[in-house]
């Protein structure tokens, strides 16, 4: 019997949308009962994490997310995961409101990205918001890792606004790619697509790049750890 996996989702809706996506396909099936379980809340009223952390925004999301997680909990989950790398900063608040575990896509990240990097050096693919709250930098750390992030934040914050009104656009992926392409130039070639706005582009991180997607690594520990 497999355990069911509760989602806190909404951050933003399309990511959600994939992680379910890349769950149904990592998993193989004969039937429906083959499938993980999941229980979904496509939460978009949780306070902005961006107005929060960047904007000087008075409202915290961390009640919230506790709340939400509180209600996938009654539902019947039994781990929660969250397709959301910056609400990751509030994941004590989650945690200590219910008994079940929550999986980390921070300490999964950091983890794979050791076991790529030869030079010490990870690039972050983020929100700006990720590195003003040191979010990888000391997951990385104890990894022996360095998180270089994007010089242009007003650039990467435009790209995931637009990605989150209007979808894949040229100039969001345009911007991606410039990005990553000035990691490389800074000696960054191993990269973390590391919010899940960036998740659906990820083609346009640059091909000198040895890139993962952090979703991805959490999609894996989903799948193991619905069938522990």
């Amino acid at each position: 019997m497999m355990r069911r996996i509760g989602i806190l989702g909404g951050m933003g809706p399309e990511a959600t949308i994939l992680i379910m996506q890349k769950i149904l396909a990592g998993t193989p099936a004969n039937d429906d009962s083959d499938h993980i379980p999941l229980i979904v809340d496509q939460n978009t009223q949780i306070p902005s994490r961006i107005k929060h952390l960047l904007e000087g925004g008075t409202v915290d999301p961390s009640a919230a997310l506790a709340d939400m997680a509180r209600r996938l909990v009654a539902g019947g989950a039994d781990v929660l995961a969250m397709p959301c790398n910056t609400a990751h900063h509030y994941a004590d608040a989650i945690r200590g409101a219910v008994s079940v575990p929550m999986l980390d896509m921070i300490e999964l990240s950091c983890a794979h990205a050791a076991s790529l990097s030869t030079n010490g050096l990870v690039g972050v693919l983020g929100s700006p918001a990720v590195r003003k709250v040191g979010l990888f930098d000391g997951p990385l750390a104890r990894h022996g890792l360095k998180a270089i992030y994007a010089e242009d934040e007003d650039a990467t914050l435009t790209a995931i606004r637009q990605l989150k009104s209007v979808g894949p656009k040229p100039e969001a992926r345009a911007i991606l790619t410039a990005a990553s392409e000035a990691l490389c130039a800074r000696g960054a070639t191993v990269q973390m697509i590391a919010c899940t706005e960036f998740s659906l582009i990820p083609e346009s991180v640059s091909p000198q790049a040895t890139a993962f997607d952090t979703l991805d690594q959490l999609v894996k520990e989903v799948l193991l750890q619905a069938k522990a």
